[in-house]
């Protein structure tokens, strides 16, 4: 485990899957991730590479041939490696192997960044295409923020996520392999505001399409912190919990789950990112822990 501070924060993340293990609020001394229990789910922020979500037949289609790929993808299963530490950044790296062109036939490395910044935790992705040769690829943030916020009298119905622009929030829905199947249903109007209650998930993610809003803030209504989201760049975002567990993901995604019965090619994937030969892929997302009204 390697740890970054500030008078602020303290930040844990672990080489497997370079993962954020801890984002510890100082001044409340309160702990904003989920503690990743696995009578639940027992992750705290997966990373999400090469793949977001699940493809048919749990497989990628290159040039012809066909690639075993599990849900989500190999990045948040392997073992990273610690390239930077110093008091407010650490940075690992994934460099292909013959273990991932096995499965995934291009060369690459990924590099994932935490940079504190005052009260904000800045998480960099990004994807250097080794090849000489276009690669493609998909990219998914997985951070899960406990609730509530401390112990006391608040319970889960008691939060909300606040949008930053107002929404006409449309669901896409998931089957239960995990395949978009055509549903949707509008889960607000105009509104800034979505209400988290148990059992909200039971049928799975909140997965949402080209919003207008960057950043989204988990608040209560029964006290003035909150945990905020912001990212640029990505065109999806997920909601997601666990039935009964208590914490909520917030997931800013570049690429999605396949839909039921709609076999593509890997390079025809929905919200594939192509990368020219030699070219670097950038995102971030800021994650901010404050108060206010």
């Amino acid at each position: 485990m390697h740890c970054i501070e500030n008078e602020f924060l303290s930040i844990s993340a672990r080489e497997y899957g370079a993962e954020l293990t801890s984002i510890f609020h100082k001044q409340s001394r309160t702990e904003h991730l989920w503690k990743a229990d696995p009578a639940f789910w027992g992750w705290y922020a997966p990373v999400l590479f090469p793949i977001v979500g699940r493809c048919l037949n749990d497989e990628i289609l290159i040039d012809g041939k066909s690639y075993h790929m599990q849900k989500h993808g190999f990045g948040r299963k392997s073992q990273f490696k610690l390239l930077e530490l110093s008091d407010h950044k650490m940075i690992f790296s994934l460099v292909y192997s013959d273990d991932t062109l096995a499965i995934y036939p291009y060369r690459f490395e990924l590099l994932i960044g935490y940079r504190l910044l005052g009260n904000q935790l800045k998480c960099t992705y990004e994807v250097i295409n080794r090849e000489d040769k276009h690669i493609y690829f998909s990219l998914g943030s997985h951070p899960a923020f406990a609730i509530p916020f401390a112990d006391g009298e608040e319970q889960y119905k008691d939060y909300y996520l606040e949008f930053d622009k107002e929404e006409s929030l449309v669901r896409h829905y998931i089957n239960e392999e995990g395949f978009f199947d055509g549903r949707t249903e509008q889960v607000s109007s105009d509104s800034r505001v979505l209400n988290l209650h148990q059992g909200m998930f039971d049928k799975d993610a909140y997965i949402f399409k080209n919003l207008q809003s960057n950043r989204v803030k988990l608040k209560s209504q029964k006290n003035d912190k909150f945990v905020s989201v912001q990212f640029e760049g990505y065109e999806y975002l997920g909601l997601w919990a666990k039935t009964g567990a208590s914490y909520v993901c917030i997931e800013p995604w570049i690429g999605c789950a396949d839909t039921a019965g709609k076999q593509t090619t890997f390079a025809e994937k929905e919200g594939c990112v192509r990368l020219g030969a030699r070219e670097e892929f950038s995102r971030s997302i800021l994650i901010e822990i404050g108060k206010g009204l």
